[in-house]
């Protein structure tokens, strides 16, 4: 899953040691969301749409897996 959690940070001047406090997580999560190695559960996901004042859906971008 994608998201654009560095973008809106870099945007607002915030660096991952201060969204990791106000999310109450460590940085390396921060560092992992970003890097794309690691999904939020949804409770995170919801602080960081809370956060950025934005829906999840214009945060992280889900594409779905085609069946074949």
């Amino acid at each position: 899953m994608e998201n654009r959690i560095e973008e809106l940070r870099k945007t607002r001047g915030v660096t991952q040691e201060e969204l990791a406090d106000a999310l109450d997580v460590s940085r390396q999560t921060i560092s992992s969301l970003e890097n794309g190695r690691y999904s939020p559960s949804i409770q995170l996901a919801f602080k960081i749409s809370r956060y950025f004042t934005l829906g999840i859906e214009q945060i992280f971008i889900y594409e779905e897996e085609q069946r074949q």
